[in-house]
Order: structure tokens, then sequence, then C-alpha cells
């Protein structure tokens, strides 16, 4: 399966790829950016990171005519630096970060990110450890539920979600939640009722919020003066967690933000790839 890298040429550019530079890949996901990357090498290195190892493998086997260009390394974002230390002494050129889940986990039935097939609700990054979707959705109780659907899906009908929930336990698979969210709360516009509740338990079930906090705390320290950090997210939570550290670090005079309004995919991007819709483009470079 190959991965379609939402705004290549704006990515591309941003980074500034030089051709005996040292770069990361945050989010290897199928190596769509990775691949990117490693085009425009010559002696440099791209790391390919990513917390899953099946699409780490997959994106091993997509970029295998670049392989003496890259490294892999699997990990979350809070062991970004062990990545860089094994490869290099050195600081980074550039670093790139797609916050979007691949469309190898959307579409594998198996693991749990989706509604649009029966599987079991897994929707772990990482299958070898931590807490499942079915975990939470059958022993949270109904308060911390609600919270967590409000907060990180932004699911202003979070209580009543919530509350189907724990009235329909034990909740077995991907299709069985989306029918109680659709139960709780029809359908009153294009998005599908249960689109911010399984969000909202995926960020969760993998740490999310944190983990970006991790990679915005990590990230310009991981740079060398002139490099650059391209960070491409696809929900408002992310993109306004980006804006206030990216504007941080400009107050401090460590960064200079390239990105004065987030870059947007073009109608021409959206038509051939419409999971690109939503993505917002925020780069910088640091002091």
């Amino acid at each position: 399966m190959l991965h379609i890298p939402v705004m290549p040429a704006e990515s591309i550019s941003l980074l500034a790829v030089r051709t005996g530079g040292l770069y990361l890949d945050c989010t290897a996901g199928l190596g769509g950016h990775t691949a990117l990357i490693a085009q425009q090498l010559v002696s440099g290195t791209v790391i390919a990171n990513d917390r899953d190892s099946v699409s780490l493998e997959m994106a091993r086997q997509n970029t295998a005519e670049w392989k003496d260009r890259i490294r892999f390394h699997q990990g979350p974002f809070s062991t970004l630096a062990k990545a860089v230390a094994e490869v290099a002494m050195g600081k980074l050129d550039g670093l790139l970060a797609d916050l979007g889940v691949s469309r190898y986990q959307l579409t594998d039935p198996l693991r749990g990110f989706s509604f649009m097939s029966d599987g079991p609700l897994d929707m772990r990054m990482d299958q070898s450890t931590g807490m499942t979707a079915a975990d939470l959705v059958n022993y949270t109780d109904e308060k911390t539920l609600a919270d967590l659907i409000f907060h990180l899906g932004e699911e202003r009908r979070a209580r009543k979600v919530a509350r189907a929930i724990v009235r329909a336990r034990p909740i077995r698979s991907t299709l069985h939640l989306a029918d109680v969210v659709l139960r709780a709360v029809p359908r009153t516009g294009r998005l599908h009722p249960a689109t911010k509740t399984f969000m909202a338990l995926r960020m969760e079930v993998n740490d999310e919020p944190a983990e970006l906090d991790r990679l915005l705390q990590i990230g310009p320290d991981l740079l060398k003066p002139g490099g650059r950090m391209v960070v491409i997210s696809f929900m408002s939570i992310d993109d306004r967690k980006v804006k206030e550290a990216f504007k941080a670090l400009g107050r401090d005079g460590r960064a200079t933000i390239l990105t004065k309004h987030p870059l947007q995919p073009s109608d021409e991007e959206t038509g051939r790839n419409p999971a690109a819709r939503s993505a917002k483009l925020r780069a910088l470079e640091l002091n």
C-alpha cells in the first residue's frame, strides 16, 4: 500500500532540504514524506520514525529505492532524541511531523480506527502496549468518558454519547459503538455522528495530546541553528497547540516563523486526496 503525502511540494520547500543534511520524519506512516526527503539527498540521511511497527515495515518497503539514505526507528515522540542520537552526533537540519492517521490504519478493520467496516475496538498505534479503545469504552466511568469526548473530540453532545455507551455495555466492536452513538445523537450534517467520538477515543488511547506536547518541546532542541521544523495537523485542537508553541518560540527569539498563516492544500490536491482537506501546515526556522 502506498501513501499519498499531504502538501508534498510545500513540505519539501519549507524544509529546504540540503543534499548532505540530516532530517527526521517523526511520523513516517507508509513513507510518503520520507521518500520525498530521501530523493533530495546525496550524502545526507533521513530518519523515519513511527509508533506503528507494521506501518514502519510498509514504509521500509515503499522507500527501498533510497534505503541507503534512510534509517528507521520505532517509538513515540518522547523517544525522538534517542532516534537522532542513534544516527548522528550532531543536530538536525530539518524535522517534519504529519499528525494524521495513516491510510493503512484507517482502512484495516483489524486496527479498529474506523467504523467503515466492523472490527475490534483497538485503536492503538503501537499494538504491543497500552490499553485499547475497548478497555476505554467498557471500563471508564461515565463522567470521565464524557469529558474526554468533549475535550478531545470537541463533541458538544458528549454527555449524551457517554450515557448511551455506558448503558450499552459491553461494547463489542467498531460498528457496535458507531451504532450506539448514532442512536443517541442522530445525524445532523455531513459527518457521521460517531466521527468525533472515535477521534477522541483514538487520541486518548495513544496519549496524543501529551505526545504532541513532547514533540513541541523536544523538536526545537533537536535542530541546529537554521534548522527547519514543519508540522502538519488535521484537527483544530492540534493546530492551536502548534500555533501557540511556535508563537512562544518566536517571542523568545529562539525561532523565526515561516508561515504567518497556516498553509492549506489546494483545491486540486483535495480533489486528488480528500483526506488532505482539513490539513494545516506551519513551519519555523531555528535562530
